[in-house]
């Protein structure tokens, strides 16, 4: 499976590819195919930037044709206005992926930081080194939105992973046959 992380942002939208890969034992490897960030000035008018992201977006969807696409899931902002401009760059990250096709799945802060760390509250470092000890990279991603955006895909992979592995496990309902 191949997944779009995506951390959206007004001034830095991060993205990172990641695959899951399977060997024949079924052991698992996380493999980092691309990451990095969608920069765009914030003395642009906000429909600009949001076109340079969308354009963006498209693009790295044509060019790595990620299974699934995982973005952060709305939290709440002491900015109103702040929240607002983020949700209009969620709204075209959903559109950008949905235009291919392509399922969107969200998660919060605290479910990606608890998939990737194993703590919900972990600090900004501590995702940053598990990003890069889980993709076995030499340094940690930069700017700090791809490494973000990489933990996000993390999160949705180990997350399809739980699912798949509950659903398989699922016990069957028993029947008891009347005995005579």
């Amino acid at each position: 499976m191949r997944v779009l992380g995506i951390d959206c942002g007004t001034e830095y939208t991060g993205y990172g590819v990641v695959d899951l890969l399977s060997d024949d034992r079924h052991n698992d490897q996380l493999v980092c195919v691309i990451c990095g960030a969608i920069k765009v000035s914030p003395r642009d008018p906000m429909p600009t930037r949001l076109s340079h992201i969308s354009i963006g977006l498209k693009e790295l969807i044509v060019r790595h044709r990620p299974d699934r696409v995982a973005i952060e899931d709305v939290f709440y902002a002491a900015n109103v206005k702040s929240a607002l401009k983020l949700g209009q760059v969620r709204g075209v990250a959903m559109l950008a992926a949905a235009s291919a096709g392509i399922e969107v799945a969200e998660y919060s802060p605290l479910s990606i930081k608890s998939a990737v760390v194993g703590y919900g509250r972990a600090e900004k470092h501590q995702v940053q080194q598990m990003v890069t000890r889980l993709l076995n990279l030499d340094q940690i991603p930069e700017p700090a939105d791809a490494a973000d955006a990489l933990a996000i895909a993390i999160c949705h992979l180990h997350t399809a992973a739980t699912r798949e592995r509950q659903h398989q496990e699922r016990p069957r309902p028993s029947v008891k046959l009347p005995l005579g």
